[in-house]
């Protein structure tokens, strides 16, 4: 199963598959990443990774697919739609500074278990055929630079924002198998972002730093999600009420005009994430955000950055609301440290326009 004819017949069976899994495209592509390797290189020497030590742990392995996994000769790269089409819209959850804003990515079931298991049932089918092969599946689960190899794979290019983009959008997620089979690669497609540069002007923080290049140290989604410390306060202000992630370099982009509604029932928002009082989530104790977050990507996070990242939201709503004021003094009894000097910074916000109390 190894000559032209044979891998052109089963290339085409990989794509008819994927369709059939729930896939919106499979690429292919080689294992040759100069390009990308030297600008990982010049992102970790600046510093743009923050706290992401591990961006920089692995070496060559995340640049070189044969180096993370021997033999691997092509990398299979799968896009899979996310836009929940039940969701409250962003634009008005965002407007209501009462409202918690979640990424559209993170209202469903956790991404990595939902790709993971077809691509796994991908490579199943595949060995089916063939018989037994070398292969590993990746979702954004080992040092695999996933968007460079997606774009060589023909899946889209990588936008100014940093995230994978086509025609159709950007709202899906990637996933990878690795396998040590010659099969024909797929030719990229060009950039068409032109001159348009409406996500690096909408960005909140001003974390697109460059075209195509982000200040991770400056994202909301790092910042409400890989950032264990605390938010540094020069742009606690800039993150409105975002809690988890952000969004708007995808809401603002004009290729996401045409994006396509996901039809998987597994990221359909649960327990109403997609448009809830912050200070309802605020009341949440561990033991219910363990449960309400269970396979969710938001689990991994924890319960006190959860705290953290609301009591900035709660800073940055209408001040002088007296629901607030009071949420957030309930918890300034927390053990935290970090999560106390946030709920100060928040009370502090809510209070300044609250009338002076009489003299005497």
């Amino acid at each position: 199963m190894r000559d032209g004819s044979d891998l052109a017949d089963l290339r085409r069976a990989i794509d008819r598959w994927g369709v059939e899994l729930g896939f919106q495209q499979i690429g292919v592509a080689g294992v040759t990443l100069h390009q990308a390797e030297q600008q990982l290189a010049q992102w970790l020497a600046a510093g743009y990774h923050g706290e992401m030590g591990w961006m920089a742990h692995h070496g060559i392995r995340r640049s070189r697919p044969a180096a993370l996994l021997p033999g691997t000769l092509r990398v299979l790269s799968a896009r899979f739609d996310y836009l929940p089409p039940a969701a409250a819209p962003a634009a008005a959850v965002l407007r209501n500074r009462r409202l918690g804003y979640i990424s559209r990515y993170a209202l469903g079931r956790d991404y990595h278990k939902v790709v993971r298991r077809r691509l796994q049932q991908l490579a199943d089918r595949i060995a089916a055929r063939i018989g037994p092969f070398g292969y590993r599946v990746f979702t954004d689960s080992a040092p695999v630079l996933e968007k460079p190899l997606a774009a060589a794979a023909g899946l889209g290019w990588v936008g100014k924002h940093s995230n994978l983009l086509q025609r159709t959008g950007s709202w899906f997620f990637l996933g990878e198998i690795f396998v040590d089979l010659p099969l024909p690669i797929d030719q990229p497609v060009s950039d068409h972002c032109g001159r348009c540069r409406a996500c690096i002007d909408i960005c909140p923080t001003a974390a697109i730093v460059a075209p195509y290049v982000v200040d991770a140290r400056r994202c909301i989604s790092y910042l409400t999600i890989e950032l264990a410390g605390p938010i540094p306060e020069p742009l606690r202000p800039l993150m409105g009420n975002r809690i988890y992630g952000c969004d708007d370099c995808q809401l603002i982009c004009p290729w996401n005009r045409s994006a396509h509604p996901t039809a998987e029932p597994d990221f359909t928002p649960r327990h109403q994430l997609d448009a809830s009082e912050l200070v309802a989530l605020f009341e949440w104790d561990e033991a219910t955000f363990r449960q309400r977050t269970a396979g969710s990507p938001i689990h991994r996070i924890g319960h006190l950055r959860w705290l953290r990242n609301i009591a900035v939201a709660l800073g940055n709503a209408p001040p002088g609301d007296g629901a607030i004021i009071a949420a957030l003094q309930r918890r300034l009894n927390h053990p935290s440290a970090l999560l106390q000097e946030h709920l100060r910074w928040a009370l502090a916000r809510q209070q300044r326009s609250l009338p002076a109390p009489p003299p005497g």
